[in-house]
């Protein structure tokens, strides 16, 4: 595997594209969990876990997933590292923020997930290097996305 320096825009560039890489392996969202997010972070809305007031309210027919805790769970889901193993010669890499975050759907209880990721885009600097991944989560099964999100890390 040729190694890319971090400093490298050129090599770099060739990591960014359009098209997104394949599925990641599934993680299946229940009930336990959905649970342990609510307690976790104080978002205890009955739409995630009044398992009886959902099956006779909610538009859903059952309880859903917290938006945040899809997204909390694109680190689980093991997919492909776009190119990103191939860069060298830095000595940190961090997380620098976010873009863009988007909730677009409905994860029902039970569901498996998965994503697919793509580069964006990569801006080398005399400091750091910038680099934006787009990530979208779908249930298994579904066209349109539950989630996008646009990932800033730095190679430093």
């Amino acid at each position: 595997m040729s190694e890319i320096h971090f400093k490298d825009q050129a090599a770099l560039n060739a990591l960014v594209t359009e098209e997104f890489s394949d599925w990641s392996s599934k993680v299946v969202v229940d009930q336990a969990l959905i649970n342990q997010y609510a307690e976790l972070s104080g978002d205890d809305m009955w739409l995630h876990i009044d398992v009886e007031r959902c099956a006779k309210e909610s538009p859903f027919g059952c309880t859903i997933a917290h938006g945040f805790l899809i997204l909390s769970l694109i680190t689980k889901m093991k997919g492909e590292a776009n190119g990103l193993e191939k860069i060298s010669g830095f000595g940190h890499m961090m997380n620098y923020g976010s873009d863009k975050l988007r909730f677009l759907g409905a994860v029902p209880v039970n569901s498996e997930i998965h994503s697919r990721s793509r580069v964006k885009e990569v801006d080398v600097s005399e400091h750091k290097t910038r680099v934006v991944m787009e990530t979208h989560v779908h249930a298994v099964g579904s066209e349109k996305p539950a989630l996008i999100y646009e990932l800033m890390f730095v190679y430093l």
